[in-house]
């Protein structure tokens, strides 16, 4: 009987345990239906805020189909009650009883998309056409050992003398002929030494946008496409004044005439074009041909008039480009130009020229920079001279014999893009040739430059630059020159080549 007590006294209190603990499980179920319950108010309220959402921009949608037929409807109004242009004016008269109804308007389509400022500007010439206005100005400023400047800066665009030049201000003009062609256009402005404006027709020309085969056409007035700087203007430049070896082969203008190129892009795995242009053979844009402005080594020259298409210059080229690693590339050409010279009834000359531009820039660059780029051109000129006399003062003439001479020179440039907006740069120039009758002779002396200099670019749309050139020449000797170039653009220009 002593067990049973304990018995019923461990069941009592395994039950009072029990009833004790059911109600904490009811209350743990409570709260986790809770939480569900909560769950489920947040996605019914999200799901109604987006239900909301879909509504207004439904609202706004009929809104703007309402306006769109409502201006529909006004347009296609206005179009119904306007008289035909070629209908004649109609005098007074009493109105017929029964008046034909006009007949119906056309569908008038939905306006189209907004301008955006991504696409080109259009101007006056339909949805295709485009115009990219810009007017660049060069100025340079600096001192030389020499007075008389023209002496060691030999080109066009090149400072002229001491103190102040502005040796190219231009407006270039390019954009969309229409659907074939493109259209560009640049004037250059220019103060020579005694302050006066001299203007000049620089480029104008078409070139074709749809040729079939991998073709392109050019024809109008345009920069030759021989080598690599000869093509670019003087904005364009690397260093403040032109290389002397295309002063030298090229005259103070570079070559430039009126003519034609055709170009085809070979379908080879790396980037590969062929050039061959015809152009005008005459004037100082085409220096070493039949050039009657200047003498060339002491020939008087003659007026050679064009016979037939052997007169005309012809320069082919050819350039490869290649992918040398992931941020290095190579761009490699040969050019060649050949046609008659000034010196003689049927004197030719011909010029060669080989390329190269190396450039690295990593694929962590910013904004272009670092960088490190290499360019060097060598040249060689055969100049067919013709028999002449020289008058002397208080000398006898000079005869001078039928010749051929050979001038041959480069340049070699390094340009380091060291941080943002800062570029060094440094360039070595080099021109000779060999003896000939004509001595001393400015156009065939040898003569090399150094020239270092540096770049200050604040934005894509302005330029400082400062350089040195120490000058040596088998003439005019040793000559030490310090320029500082100033440049800024207005408008949109058009991209320049690689």
């Amino acid at each position: 009987m002593g067990r049973l007590p304990r018995r019923v006294g461990m069941a009592i209190a395994v039950l009072a345990l029990g009833v004790a603990a059911l109600p904490r499980g009811v209350r743990a179920q409570s709260e986790e239906l809770r939480r569900e319950l909560e769950a489920m108010r947040r996605q019914l309220r999200d799901v109604q805020e987006q239900v909301r959402k879909q509504e207004e921009l439904n609202r706004r949608q009929a809104e703007i189909n309402k306006r769109q037929e409502e201006l529909i409807r006004k347009l296609t109004a206005e179009r119904a009650a306007a008289p035909s242009p070629a209908a004649p004016v109609e005098t007074a008269a009493a109105p017929s009883p029964a008046a034909p109804a006009p007949p119906a308007a056309p569908t008038v389509p939905p306006p189209s998309q907004p301008w955006s400022p991504a696409q080109p500007l259009t101007l006056l010439s339909g949805a295709r056409g485009y115009l990219n206005l810009s007017f660049d100005a060069l100025m340079d400023f600096g001192w030389s050992t020499t007075p008389d400047v023209t002496t060691i800066e030999r080109g066009d665009h090149d400072p002229l003398q001491r103190g102040f030049t502005l040796p190219n201000e231009e407006i270039f003009i390019d954009g969309a002929v229409d659907p074939y062609f493109k259209g560009v256009a640049d004037l250059v402005f220019k103060l020579d030494k005694d302050n006066a404006t001299e203007v000049e027709l620089e480029e104008v020309y078409l070139t074709t946008m749809a040729l079939p085969w991998n073709l392109q056409a050019k024809a109008g007035q345009f920069f030759t496409e021989f080598g690599r700087l000869n093509q670019q203007h003087p904005h364009a430049w690397d260093f403040v004044d032109q290389p002397l070896v295309i002063g030298r082969m090229f005259g103070p203008e570079g070559l430039r005439n009126p003519g034609a190129r055709l170009s085809w892009l070979v379908p080879t795995p790396f980037y590969s074009e062929l050039f061959v242009a015809a152009q005008n053979s005459h004037g100082d844009t085409a220096f070493s041909f039949r050039n009657t402005e200047d003498a060339l080594f002491g020939r008087t020259p003659i007026d050679r008039p064009v016979r037939n298409p052997g007169d005309l210059l012809y320069v082919p080229r050819y350039v490869a480009s290649f992918d040398l690693t992931d941020s290095q590339t190579l761009v490699t050409g040969l050019s060649g130009a050949f046609a008659p010279n000034a010196s003689g009834r049927d004197t030719r000359t011909q010029v060669y020229g080989a390329d190269v531009y190396w450039k690295w820039k990593p694929s962590w660059q910013s904004g272009g920079f670092p960088f490190v780029s290499w360019q060097t051109e060598a040249l060689g000129r055969r100049y067919e001279a013709g028999a002449a006399t020289v008058e002397r003062v208080g000398l006898p003439p000079l005869a001078l014999p039928r010749e051929t001479l050979g001038d041959w020179g480069l340049y070699s440039q390094v340009l380091y893009g060291f941080t943002y907006r800062w570029v060094a740069g440094l360039r070595g120039d080099w021109v000779d040739g060999d003896r000939g009758a004509f001595t001393p002779d400015e156009n065939r002396a040898q003569q090399y430059r150094i020239s270092p200099n540096l770049t200050f670019y604040p934005t894509e749309f302005s330029k400082l630059r400062l350089q040195y050139n120490y000058d040596h020449g088998k003439l005019h000797g040793d000559d030490n020159s310090v320029w500082a170039q100033v440049e800024f653009l207005l408008g949109s220009h058009a991209a320049h080549k690689f």
